[in-house]
């Protein structure tokens, strides 16, 4: 484990585990998106990391961008407030959202209101971990089904630390910035 990580962080999924499930659903959505030229839409900060895994794993032409959304103020939720809204035109495109973490589904339903506004011919989201609660949004595409605890690592951040372990975490209940 992690120097990084505080005493009590479990690993849910190490870096081996994440990596065969970007690949599973990599290939998946390279079968439905290879002759589509989709424009593949980054949220920001945290689909980073798994934005990057698929596009090294995508052999197939597309277009990059990215959205950048914020729901939280330290690591509480709070009002959705766009940091970067979309400058380039969507209608009649393939479009996929990328993302770090299914959980109350809040930043990702506003990313999909957002992209459903510019009238794009299809609309398709992923995300590394969809945690076990119920969400605003669904997820097209789901690398790996988590627990419902607060997870850093792949993109995943408390308070913006831990983002670039290579696994995935749980940080201890009680840990500043988690619920207890």
């Amino acid at each position: 484990m992690s120097q990084l990580l505080p005493h009590g962080a479990r690993c849910v999924f190490d870096a081996e585990t994440v990596d065969v499930a970007v690949d599973r659903v990599a290939v998946e959505m390279a079968l439905n998106l290879w002759d589509a030229r989709p424009v593949v839409i980054c949220l920001m900060n945290g689909g980073l990391p798994f934005t990057a895994d698929l596009l090294r794993r995508f052999h197939f032409d597309l277009e990059l961008d990215y959205l950048h959304l914020s729901r939280y103020r330290h690591t509480t939720g709070g009002e959705i407030r766009f940091v970067r809204r979309l400058e380039r035109p969507l209608k009649g495109r393939t479009v996929l959202l990328v993302d770090d973490v299914l959980d109350e589904g809040e930043t990702l339903a506003a990313a999909q209101r957002e992209v459903r506004a510019a009238q794009p011919d299809d609309l398709l989201s992923a995300v590394l971990v969809r945690k076990d609660t119920q969400a605003a949004a669904e997820a097209d595409y789901v690398a790996l089904e988590g627990p419902d605890e607060f997870l850093v690592g792949r993109g995943m951040d408390c308070d913006g630390a831990f983002r670039q372990l290579s696994g995935i975490y749980a940080l201890p209940a009680g840990w500043p910035g988690t619920a207890p």
